[in-house]
């Protein structure tokens, strides 16, 4: 998410919206400045919030909750705008220069949410986001403690942003393989050269991803992100550091992956949509 709003905001910045609609009217949780307080309006710059894309377009935020299909691309125009509850396309943003901002989302559990507000604090979910994995305090102390009052498994909390913000899925999937760490581990019985561990890792994978990102199309970012992946999509295939086939564990609406041999000491565990997870 953090390369997302990067490259948008090498983009964005200065362009101003000549129009904005919504096509998915659903996906627009506030009523109040309406979406058209955006016309004529200048974008000053493009932002992250944990998982929420921050549109900064004074004296508004357009913010935009992309959930686990959505999407922000740049189009070379806009897109067409009937009225409809089904197809991919959400929002489009025209643009000074001819081309357009579209919010998607794939798939059929609709999630995506767009707000227009005053300030970012004033989405709900900003509101309640935990340390950012990239903020500099976040430190292996501080990481510690965060994990020490967490419940459940370290998947659970890597992924929960409301303690870490960030993260995400995908990225959770790549920290733990990375720190070779089992996602099924008990978030608050790690020891402190296994915290120093993972912190690393988390600043690795991530900075790494920011720092191709850079380099990448907007259009392509997408793309490129699922190409770049160690585990996380990739069931079945073979692990990039030993050769091991990358195994899923599945839940009611998210699986993840991992190594059995990097992260796990061989152990295969039962997908959760067949049976319980085996222990």
């Amino acid at each position: 998410m953090a390369a997302l709003a990067a490259a948008l905001d090498r983009e964005l910045a200065a362009r101003t919206v000549t129009r904005a609609l919504m096509r998915s009217v659903a996906a627009l949780k506030t009523f109040d400045p309406p979406l058209s307080a955006l016309h004529g309006l200048a974008i000053e710059s493009v932002g992250r919030a944990g998982k929420f894309i921050d549109i900064a377009v004074p004296p508004l935020h357009l913010v935009v909750h992309l959930a686990r299909a959505g999407w922000l691309r740049l189009v070379a125009e806009p897109g067409r705008l009937m009225p409809s509850l089904r197809g991919p396309l959400v929002m489009v943003v025209s643009l000074d220069d001819g081309r357009a901002l579209e919010a998607t989302e794939q798939g059929t559990e609709k999630r995506l949410a767009i707000y227009l507000v005053r300030t970012a604090a004033d989405v709900p979910g900003v509101a309640r986001l935990g340390v950012d994995a990239l903020d500099p305090r976040l430190d292996p102390e501080r990481l510690g403690g965060i994990l020490a009052g967490a419940s459940g498994n370290l998947k659970g909390a890597l992924s929960d942003q409301a303690l870490i913000a960030g993260l995400g899925n995908a990225y959770s999937d790549e920290v733990l393989h990375a720190a070779r760490l089992s996602p099924f581990r008990k978030a608050s019985g790690l020891s402190g050269d296994e915290v120093a561990t993972l912190h690393h890792a988390m600043q690795e994978v991530l900075r790494d991803a920011l720092g191709r990102a850079a380099a990448v199309d907007p259009a392509a970012l997408r793309g490129d992100k699922k190409l770049r992946m160690a585990v996380h999509g990739r069931t079945g295939q073979p692990c990039p550091e030993c050769g091991d086939t990358i195994r899923e564990v599945a839940f009611a609406t998210r699986s993840l992956q991992y190594c059995p041999h990097c992260q796990t000491g061989g152990r295969v565990y039962a997908d959760r949509r067949m049976s319980r997870l085996l222990r």
